[in-house]
């Protein structure tokens, strides 16, 4: 019994003198604990890359990869943060005058910066200091075991063909839902339990603007799915309440056809704003569940939460992308190529933007234009101010999704007389999109050049602008009516 005793207590005493050594070799500085972030996101960079070129159907991987993915972002935003503060000189600093750090700040809440420019005079808190080392920690667990992982991996065969390449054209690129396409493809793939329903459906589910159309054009270009099914169709009705079969097929059209597969399989995409009615749903499902071949599908897309409970699997729901995320994706269509750290004050005011943007991808596309024709430090303050009195007078919370939100106003950031009360601003009222048939039908006048005051003639009235036009499927323009008004007259807001 002693024996046992002696040897559970000398277990023990081992166990805490390692755990002891182990914490005393942890204990390392700052700037060692960057450097081994960057190694660590190297790594697991290069993976994620290889990952995007694989068609990957198991859901259990495509779990893992998201986590991998979301702390890949992680890692760099924290990255991002502490080496554009270590970047910032006294002689960098850009003044209060033009640049006042807002309390949502992410860089802010990493640092006290002393007069030393080395990165250990930086006082890191204790919470921030062990954000730091936990990243860390997660992204050496996950290189651990990466040789497992990369066995698995290497047995998916690569796609037919590649997607734009995210790091040289991220504007003709559909960032952030990779993992969510590999789930739909691998549903429309997957075959039908027998005895099981004869037509499988997906909902996909989001707010506006998120990126539904965009995913479901994706998932529908695959190789793999025109291969699979002989038919893709998209319903272009208003709702489904008063839909026959008849009805239905007529307001259906041919996306694609591939009169060479042996097949009769059918894809058919629903579009939605809403709800469905229920009656009306289980009718549409009986009659296509007899007159469809077995392993057709329906893919149902909707800003409804409700329209999750009509699939007959686990639906995609699409949330806004992380701050991490979202950050990552701005940076790239900001530096592109170029590395951030050799501009750091733009850099400190592009995450500070990031955060302003309320996760909207067709404001960072319309804003990353101007602000790489201009990398003027007084420029992209100026876009700062104008972002931020656009997120506060609509009363937006910074770094939340507010896209299909009605916005009320945004400022016109052309240049004015010092001291004037006379500022210009446009009200918008509402936006629609439009689909590549209607290209030559929208605004000649971008919002880009409303709100830098590049159009001279500004009409008068109510007016149509484009706000972005897509440059990846399906190719979309969105268009926003806005009126031009003076605030001191038609506003309550202080000069």
């Amino acid at each position: 019994m002693e024996a046992l005793i002696s040897a559970v207590l000398g277990d023990i005493i081992s166990r805490a003198i390692s755990i002891m050594v182990e914490k005393s070799h942890r204990q390392t500085t700052a700037e060692e604990d960057l450097q081994r972030l960057h190694q660590l996101l190297l790594r697991i960079s290069t993976v994620v890359e290889e990952v995007e070129g694989r068609c990957i159907s198991n859901r259990g991987m495509i779990r893992q990869i998201s986590i991998m993915i979301k702390q890949m972002f992680r890692g760099y935003y924290l990255l991002d943060s502490f080496k554009c503060i270590h970047k910032k000189t006294n002689d960098e600093e850009v003044s209060h005058s033009t640049f006042d750090p807002s309390k949502f700040n992410p860089a802010k809440r990493f640092r006290l910066l002393s007069s030393s420019p080395q990165i250990e005079s930086i006082v890191i808190g204790r919470d921030n200091s062990k954000d730091l080392k936990q990243i860390i920690l997660v992204l050496e667990n996950m290189v651990a075991d990466m040789k497992e992982f990369a066995i698995f991996l290497m047995s998916y065969p690569r796609m037919y063909r590649q997607p734009y390449g995210a790091y040289l054209y991220l504007d003709k690129y559909m960032f952030g839902r990779q993992m969510e396409r590999e789930q739909a493809i691998s549903f429309l793939l997957q075959a039908e339990p027998l005895g099981g329903e004869n037509l499988g459906v997906l909902p996909i589910v989001g707010p506006g603007l998120i990126g539904k159309s965009t995913l479901v054009e994706h998932v529908c270009d695959d190789e793999r799915v025109r291969n699979h099914f002989s038919l893709i169709l998209r319903y272009e009705g208003n709702d489904l309440k008063s839909e026959t079969e008849t009805t239905f097929r007529d307001h259906c059209v041919i996306k694609y056809q591939n009169s060479a597969s042996g097949e009769e399989r059918s894809l058919v995409v629903i579009e939605l704003l809403g709800d469905v009615d229920e009656g009306a749903w289980k009718r549409l499902l009986q009659t296509y569940e007899r007159c469809m071949a077995y392993g057709s599908k329906i893919i149902i897309t909707s800003r409804s939460q409700n329209m999750a409970s009509v699939g007959t699997t686990e639906a995609i729901v699409l949330r806004c992308l992380s701050k991490e995320a979202y950050w990552y994706f701005l940076k790239m269509l900001l530096f592109g190529s170029t590395d951030p750290e050799e501009h750091p004050k733009l850099t400190s005011i592009a995450m500070e933007l990031a955060l302003e943007m309320c996760g909207s991808f067709i404001f960072a596309y319309s804003v990353a234009t101007s602000l790489r024709a201009n990398t003027s430090v007084r420029f992209w303050c100026r876009v700062l101010r104008m972002a931020r009195e656009f997120t506060q007078k609509n009363n937006f919370v910074p770094g939340e999704y507010n896209e299909d939100r009605m916005s009320r106003y945004a400022w016109r950031i052309a240049e004015t007389p010092r001291g004037s009360d006379d500022h210009t601003v446009f009200l918008l009222h509402h936006s629609h999109q439009k689909g590549p048939a209607a290209h030559d039908e929208v605004p000649r006048i971008t919002m880009v050049d409303l709100i830098f005051g590049a159009w001279r003639a500004i009409p008068q009235g109510k007016f149509e602008v484009l706000q972005w036009r897509s440059l990846i499927p399906p190719y979309y323009s969105y268009v926003c009516s806005c009126e031009i008004v003076q605030h001191k007259e038609h506003l309550d807001i202080e000069p």
